[in-house]
């Protein structure tokens, strides 16, 4: 226990990795698990909450605490966090309701100063949440989404693998994975060119992905006339399968381009 600092509030039931590190005036309640080398900064407070390994914890942040809905009545629900995680001051985090009973991010993901995910909340691996934006309930964001500043996105919503949302964007919609969002209420723009460049992938399946956004989104058809094409044009990459699935699979309804000039190259 060599690692608490001695004004911090540590429930009896909190299990603490030795080399973890708890901050001045921190609080660690009840149920609460903190794994390997994980810092907890001043005035922190998390509860019901597993953390995992190498994650930073800056002050004033406020992880498991209760959901804000008022169907909630205190019941045992958890939040999750996988590991090397970095939030910044401020975050809150909240745990999940009844309906799935745990809020999750994943790992690598960068929180920062005043963001909130609420309860319910999917969040995958190398997720950037900037600065006071906010993820209502039950949202589900996938891996390497960067999500800038100002933005709100509306509970049930869907965000695909390597989106890229504008700040000051309110989305309302689900957004197909590799996409770019923008404006109140936030439209599609194009493909996030710059995430998928940096992705690695093939040009053969950056070309498949561009193909398969110029059927759904500009080429006139009804979506369900477009997915049927596409189908027909199989076998796709993994990539392109995985947009054509988030499509079909969605409950809200698929975000869709502005009028103005697609960012998508030939």
């Amino acid at each position: 226990m060599g690692n608490i600092h001695p004004t911090a509030v540590v429930h009896p039931t909190a299990k603490i990795d030795p080399s973890a590190e708890i901050g001045p005036y921190a609080i660690i309640g009840e149920d609460t698990v903190i794994g390997a080398r994980t810092k907890v900064g001043p005035h922190a407070v998390i509860e019901f909450a597993t953390l995992g390994v190498d994650n930073n914890i800056h002050p004033g942040c406020f992880i498991g605490t209760p959901p804000q809905d008022l169907k909630y009545a205190g019941q045992k629900t958890r939040f999750v966090m996988g590991d090397r995680n970095t939030v910044r001051e401020a975050a809150h985090l909240n745990r999940g309701t009844t309906a799935t009973c745990e809020t999750r991010i994943g790992s690598d993901c960068l929180i920062m100063a005043f963001t909130h995910i609420a309860h319910d909340c999917r969040v995958g691996n190398k997720v950037i949440l900037v600065n006071n934006s906010g993820l209502a309930g039950h949202v589900e964001v996938a891996d390497n989404v960067i999500i800038s500043t100002q933005v709100g996105v509306h509970q049930f919503v869907r965000v695909g693998r390597g989106v890229m949302i504008s700040a000051g964007s309110m989305v309302g919609k689900d957004i197909p994975p590799f996409c770019y969002a923008q404006g109140d209420r936030a439209r599609l723009r194009g493909l996030n060119l710059v995430g998928l460049r940096r992705s690695g992938l093939p040009r053969q399946t950056l070309s498949a992905i561009k193909d398969a956004y110029k059927t759904l989104f500009l080429s006139g058809l009804l979506q369900e006339e477009a997915l049927r094409q596409l189908k027909a044009a199989a076998p796709h990459p993994p990539e392109v399968q995985e947009f054509i699935s988030f499509v079909e699979g969605s409950k809200r309804g698929v975000m869709r381009p502005t009028a103005e000039p697609e960012e998508v190259e030939a």
